[in-house]
């Protein structure tokens, strides 16, 4: 028997208020994978996420996380299922602490064993962090701030993680930094999905991805294939047959 997709989203159709975006879209993510999803401005990409997490409710389709159906579920019950998020704009209080923040992330939290093998664990994928746990996260650069997002994320152990446009508004060597996290974060049992607007870079980092236009999924397939295929290159990565 083939084992259960960690997510699968099918037909899902979602919007704002009365405009719909998604027109029954399909994502899965198996254990293990980082799959991205990537297309123009506007097709969709980060509403599949916001109605996966719950904070927008579903027209049509289905969510299923580990084989069970979460579909219309509130964010924090989703969480509880074992999925963490990456906003696209970084949740930083800049005159809060590094130590804070990961705080933040593991409120209502009792047990101080877990919160203390927590640190610890987002520590010995960030260095950088327990160096300057005790700085203001306003003294942070770019990257340093966007590594904290994702140790805020992974404070309560998510089977998947979601990450919307990590390296939006980065420069290009920070960016490599970043893909270098997602690695990381890979090595440690983690699967990914990926909102990317560097579609590129996002599929030579990822192992299946979904072309997204206009609320639709266009294309799909191992990443190394999409990265290849002249049409897509054409339409969605700015390259010239």
């Amino acid at each position: 028997m083939a084992e259960l997709p960690l997510l699968k989203v099918d037909r899902l159709a979602s919007g704002y208020g009365k405009k719909e975006i998604l027109h029954g879209v399909h994502v899965e993510v198996t254990r293990g994978e980082t799959v991205c999803l990537i297309g123009p401005n506007g097709a969709g990409k980060s509403t599949v996420l916001l109605t996966i997490l719950g904070f927008l409710r579903p027209t049509a389709g289905q969510i299923a996380i580990n084989g069970k159906d979460v579909t219309g579920w509130e964010p924090h019950d989703i969480v509880r299922e074992g999925v963490g998020y990456c906003p696209q704009r970084r949740n930083i209080f800049p005159d809060m602490t590094i130590g804070e923040h990961l705080d933040l992330a593991l409120w209502g939290v009792q047990d101080a064993q877990l919160a203390r093998s927590a640190r610890e664990r987002v520590f010995a994928i960030f260095p950088d962090l327990r160096e300057k746990e005790r700085a203001k996260a306003r003294t942070m650069s770019g990257g340093q701030r966007q590594m904290l997002v994702f140790a805020m994320a992974l404070m309560r152990r998510p089977e998947l993680i979601l990450l919307d446009e990590p390296t939006i508004g980065l420069a290009p060597k920070v960016i490599d930094s970043i893909f270098e996290c997602l690695g990381l974060i890979h090595r440690q049992g983690v699967s990914i999905l990926l909102v990317e607007q560097n579609a590129a870079k996002a599929l030579a980092h990822s192992h299946r991805a979904y072309v997204l236009d206009m609320g639709q999924n266009r294309y799909e397939g191992r990443s190394a294939d999409l990265l290849a295929d002249p049409k897509v290159r054409e339409m969605y990565l700015g390259a010239r047959k």
